[in-house]
């Protein structure tokens, strides 16, 4: 009995030591960490322990979220010297020095912090994931003898100070790991630079790839999607002493900043909803936020084609390399400068300011004192406001303007100096423009008080008279209808054509102007009286489906303006007709091109380079910058419109959906869309996303390089797919043999190879592996580095199309049915 006592007392205390252990979040000098223990922060938030990352069989110490699904590691401390094996030991030496020991009792790597005066020294894992050593006794942070925060890695947490102490010299930067499987410093670096007005730079090596913008008191001018918000809260310190950025968050939300090993600052926030992280911001957004693109006195916007122009009183340098595409030497003034009577400032809106790494500053100035002190200075370039949130301080340029963008609706003004020539062309313009507002205004009021007054009497008049009696003979009163106008002014600013007009135009529908047929009902082409051409597409009376795509069309895309989507110009809607009127293409769909042996040679590299990039851009937009991220579900070469200068549109748009709020996928038990294009997830289980729409444009990509369809595509040597033969071409180091053979060899290699390689990065099975449409549009205009592709989804012909469950429909496209999966019942 005395025994058995013993062994429970045994157990209870082994029990409650094991707890203990289980939540120690300090060490001291006489209690070491072995591989296999670990700390764990007050509130449970972060771990410290040793670890191997991904598929590495190294051993490292390091800091990451305890309460996340899969082990996220926010730093790492022997990053560039692991272990490779589990003797590893972290110990505190008395004097407060922390080191990591292997099975050798050599140090490999040390805090560096040891401090002869150093009394009882700890190390403790904070809640906040800082890992911090000090005195027993002594909380307070400026005391603290050493902490990890002041050392990042690859990843910034909130409360972090991201910059440089100006008294040690102290320069905290967020360097990337080589991969998932080696933590240790890769090629991108994210560092402030404090010369001239404070800005980060982000470096591969030595090459400045993207520049944040100086801090406007808001935000940086270069990163307006990192502006405070619900969720974060951000300080820019810039004082004597320090300069640095930080930011907290003002719920509970876990997040981090990540410079990633492709050179993206991504920011990430946790969705426990999904058990994932999702990727909240990322720099660089796009093209136009690559470092000098445009080169000096060039502005970049993304919404342009090209992107680079000049600013107004500037022209290319040389308008050889310009028209070229080669936009590096940039642009230069029209009149130079003098410094004779007459030079002013010229004021250009919305833009990312010009690099201030050579600029000058002065924080207790206003805009006045600022034009004043630059008028004076024969060398000054430019000027513009420090802080817009106080309206005070001032940046000068002395030197040539390099990395400026146009933004839509962000970014600051600068005043630019122009010559006196330069200056009064630009002011001649702009009082031209106000002097026709200073006529029109009064004379549209009075039209439109005119009108107003004429509406009103016909109002008055409408309800004088008895209500018309609903019938069932010709014209139809149907619910639809009601739904339509009910919705009409509430929802949409969309021209109403009468049917009349669109009669006229089109002939009166006649065969002759048919330009094909759909499941919504036939196209027809027409011309208005002003000389406008239109597309017209007619709602057949008898289609069920057609009716949905018509509302669904509408409301989806009647809001949405970019150069790379077909532009809505209205709609017709009398009685039973339901017509919708487009801007005409007259070079019809991309697929007349790309799957004709001879009009695919009309199709040079640099123009199927360019849709592909601009069908990138037009998914961007859907994606990520419209009202409603919208889903295309049914991108194919058919629905790819091309303009008179070959700029390729969107079309098409009766089966898209759109997400709101925090929606990232759906589900379906109606597939719809067309086979070759459907992603696997979408096609097989109902499940859409925007991932869907990557794969489509990836399959979208491969026809462009090959000039072959996805389904029913032929190979001697092989019954794949144009996926399939795609991927095995790549594996066996052959991709170029992929390209049309019409180029014969007059394409360029490098967009050809990154081409393929983003096509294959988009068909990938799993929709996690995709790549998002901002990533896709980044790799295929940069030289960022690229994951290799994994296996792509239906790479083999698998699926019979006499299947009982399809169900067929007349189609105008070429490329194959478009389809709905009907659930049996």
């Amino acid at each position: 009995m005395e025994s058995f006592v013993i062994l429970v007392l045994m157990c209870s205390s082994l029990s409650i030591f094991t707890m203990s252990q289980g939540v120690v979040d300090t060490i001291s000098a006489t209690q070491p960490l072995k591989d296999g223990e670990s700390l764990v922060s007050s509130g449970g938030t972060f771990e410290l322990g040793f670890f191997s990352p991904g598929n590495s069989m190294n051993r490292y110490i390091g800091i990451w979220y305890k309460n996340v699904a899969y082990k996220t590691v926010v730093w790492v401390a022997n990053r560039d010297v692991p272990l490779i094996d589990l003797s590893g030991v972290l110990q505190l030496s008395g004097q407060g020095d922390l080191s990591i020991l292997d099975n050798a009792n050599t140090t490999i790597w040390s805090s560096n912090s040891s401090k002869p005066e150093t009394t009882s020294p700890v190390a403790q894992l904070l809640d906040t994931g800082n890992l911090v050593v000090r005195n027993q006794d002594d909380n307070e942070p400026e005391n603290y003898l050493w902490q990890s925060f002041d050392y990042p890695g690859d990843t910034l947490l909130p409360g972090m100070k991201y910059g440089v102490n100006l008294v040690t010299g102290l320069n905290r930067a967020l360097t990337s790991w080589k991969s998932g499987d080696d933590p240790s410093r890769g090629d991108y670096t994210n560092q402030l630079d404090v010369n001239g007005v404070p800005q980060f730079f982000l470096r591969r090596g030595s090459v400045i790839t993207f520049r944040s913008g100086p801090w406007n008191g808001e935000t940086f001018n270069g990163m307006p999607n990192s502006a405070a918000n619900d969720i974060y809260t951000f300080e820019f310190v810039f004082n004597e002493e320090e300069i640095y950025y930080t930011y907290k968050l003002s719920r509970s939300t876990v997040s981090r900043l990540v410079m990633t090993s492709d050179g993206k600052l991504q920011t990430f926030t946790w969705l426990d909803r999904i058990k994932d992280w999702n990727n909240y911001s990322t720099a660089p957004m796009d093209a136009c936020d690559s470092y000098a693109k445009c080169g000096p006195y060039g502005t970049c916007n993304s919404d342009n084609s090209p992107a680079c122009g000049c600013l107004d009183g500037f022209v290319p340098r040389s308008s050889e390399d310009w028209y070229s595409s080669d936009w590096s030497h940039g642009c230069m003034r029209k009149t130079q400068l003098t410094c004779e009577y007459g030079e002013g400032f010229r004021k250009y809106s919305n833009i990312k300011l010009p690099d201030t790494s050579l600029s000058w500053y002065g924080k207790n100035m206003n805009l006045n004192d600022c034009e004043q002190l630059c008028l004076k200075n024969c060398s000054c370039k430019a000027y513009a406001i420090l802080d817009i949130t106080r309206k005070s301080g001032c940046i000068l340029w002395f030197k040539e303007l390099i990395d400026m963008r146009q933004y839509s609706d962000s970014g600051q003004d600068i005043y630019i100096r122009l010559a006196a020539s330069d200056l009064a062309a630009s002011y001649r313009s702009s009082q031209g423009k106000r002097l026709t507002r200073s006529i029109l205004i009064p004379v549209l009021s009075l039209g439109v008080a005119l009108l107003g007054l004429y509406v009103s009497w016909q109002v008055f008049k409408k309800q004088m008279q008895p209500p018309p009696r609903r019938t069932e003979g010709n014209v139809v009163h149907s619910r639809e209808q009601d739904f339509i106008n009910e919705n009409w002014n509430k929802d949409l600013d969309l021209p109403l054509f009468g049917f009349d007009v669109i009669a006229e135009a089109t002939d009166n529908f006649s065969v002759a102007n048919e330009l094909g047929q759909g499941g919504f009902g036939p196209v027809y082409k027409g011309k208005l009286k002003d000389g406008q051409e239109i597309a017209v597409k007619r709602l057949s009376k008898n289609s069920r489906q057609g009716l949905e795509e018509f509302k669904n069309e509408v409301f989806c895309i009647a809001k949405l303006q970019h150069r790379n989507l077909v532009r809505l110009l209205g709609c017709s809607i009398e009685a039973e007709e339901r017509m919708l009127i487009y801007e005409y293409m007259p070079n019809k769909s991309l697929n007349f091109f790309i799957f004709d042996e001879k009009q695919s040679i009309l199709l040079d590299w640099p123009k199927r380079f360019h849709i592909i990039n601009g069908v990138a851009r037009g998914l961007l937009y859907l994606h990520e910058d419209s009202r409603l991220r919208i889903v295309h579900r049914d991108l194919k070469a058919s629905n790819v419109l091309l303009d008179h200068d070959m700029n390729p549109k969107i079309s098409d748009f009766g089966m898209a959906r759109g997400f709101g709020g925090d929606e990232t996928e759906a589900n379906t038990k109606r597939v719809v869309g067309t086979y070759g294009y459907m992603s696997p997830e979408y096609m097989l289980d109902g499940i859409f996303s925007l991932k869907s729409d990557v794969f489509s444009f990836g399959v979208l990509v491969l026809e462009i390089l090959s000039g072959k369809r996805n389904r029913g595509f032929n190979n001697p040597d092989h019954k794949l797919n144009l996926l399939g033969h795609a991927w095995m071409l790549h594996n066996e180091g052959r991709p170029l043999e992929l390209i049309d053979e019409s180029f014969e060899n007059s394409y360029h290699r490098r967009q050809a190879l990154r081409s393929i390689h983003v096509a294959l990065l988009c068909v990938q099975n799993n929709p996690e592996d995709r790549p998002s449409m901002s990533t896709a549009v980044l790799m295929l205009s940069s030289e960022i580095a690229m994951p290799q592709p994994k296996e792509p989804g239906f790479f083999t012909e698998r699926f019979d199309l006499s299947s009982s469950s399809l169900k067929r429909e007349k189609s105008s496209s070429i490329n194959g049915l478009t389809v709905t999966l009907l659930e049996a019942r």
